[in-house]
């Protein structure tokens, strides 16, 4: 991307921001009057996106910080993590109940199911990648390279072909709040782990703390949270090359100017659904670009969100894990069925 259509980007994403009032966003209730003010458009063409009857609910509340949902249709539930009281946390649609899934849960952050419909999940106290099998049981996907153990596996997701690409930057080894202080063997890599071998490939080793990644629609392309890029952190883009099994043609797709993007999911329409926030009233909840990186929509949100996933029956319902909460939007659109 050159310099000019970087600025435009970011100076689009930092006017849209700022359109956003402070009263709006600083204690937020559930609106008592539609369409939501808590969601906005920054472009027409997010419009349609938009259910004029729709309102932003809080589904779930009192965790320390609130990671990578993910949604089981066929149980009608979400899960998501809660990393630093070390669980996992099940919400159910039909009853509104909250439950533990599992706990202790190793700190588990990233979350994603693969193509027989299994949980994988990323831990940070484990520093390693397991999926939950059909009885409950857990299997060891990926805890080492080369003979030295993971950093502290971040998020994850599943490609149509079942391979299974994860980040693995520091975050869990730093301290002793989201998993076990530790000095890190390997560098931040982004990984593949091929379905049928179980060999663990490295796909990205110039990234500077990859975090949240997703395939576009068609999984041409891969999209990476670069969290450690300065002077800002980027979302960047791959061509996904070589049958699946590789990325090239690094480019950054968003420059995220002020903003903090951290976990991110597609629509059918390619358009980029992003975690955001930076702790201030302008700036957290969620961002939406399209697939040209121009910010369309804003969800704003009284905290910070981390991640989020399309779910519902119909895979238009948007969840959002926001700090100590847990945020739910019916949207006009649904999620892509790929990572």
């Amino acid at each position: 991307m050159n310099r000019s259509r970087r600025e435009v980007i970011m100076a689009g994403a930092a006017i849209a921001a700022a359109s956003i009032t402070t009263a709006a966003r600083a204690q937020w209730a559930p609106t008592t009057r539609y369409p939501d003010p808590a969601v906005q458009a920054l472009d027409p063409s997010f419009t349609k996106y938009m259910i004029g009857n729709a309102a932003v609910e809080r589904i779930a509340t009192g965790c320390r910080w609130c990671e990578v949902p993910v949604w089981f249709g066929d149980g009608r539930y979400l899960l998501w993590s809660d990393i630093p009281n070390n669980r996992i946390l099940k919400w159910d649609e039909e009853t509104g109940a909250v439950s533990e899934f599992r706990k202790p849960s190793n700190n588990a952050n990233g979350n994603t199911r693969d193509r027989q419909g299994r949980l994988v999940t990323c831990e940070h106290l484990g520093r390693r990648v397991t999926r939950t099998e059909y009885d409950g049981t857990i299997t060891v996907l990926a805890d080492r390279f080369e003979g030295k153990p993971l950093n502290s596996p971040n998020d994850v997701v599943v490609r149509s072909d079942g391979s299974i690409w994860f980040s693995d930057p520091p975050f869990g080894i730093l301290g002793n709040y989201e998993g076990r202080k530790a000095e890190p063997e390997l560098p931040t890599n982004l990984y593949r782990l091929d379905p049928e071998t179980g060999a663990l490939a490295v796909v990205a080793g110039d990234l500077n703390r990859p975090n949240g990644l997703a395939f576009s629609p068609d999984e041409k392309i891969l999209y990476v949270v670069e969290g450690g890029a300065k002077p800002n952190r980027l979302i960047q883009a791959y061509d996904v090359v070589d049958g699946g099994r590789g990325i090239a043609n690094r480019r950054v797709a968003v420059d995220c100017g002020k903003g903090t993007a951290d976990g991110l999911r597609v629509d059918v329409d390619g358009n980029l659904w992003c975690g955001w926030g930076m702790g201030s009233d302008e700036l957290d909840g969620v961002m939406v670009f399209n697939p040209a990186g121009k910010p369309i929509g804003r969800i704003a949100l009284p905290e910070r969100c981390a991640n989020l996933c399309f779910g519902g029956e119909a895979r238009n319902r948007l969840f959002m894990a926001a700090s100590q909460s847990v945020y739910a939007l019916y949207v006009g659109t649904q999620g892509a069925t790929v990572g």
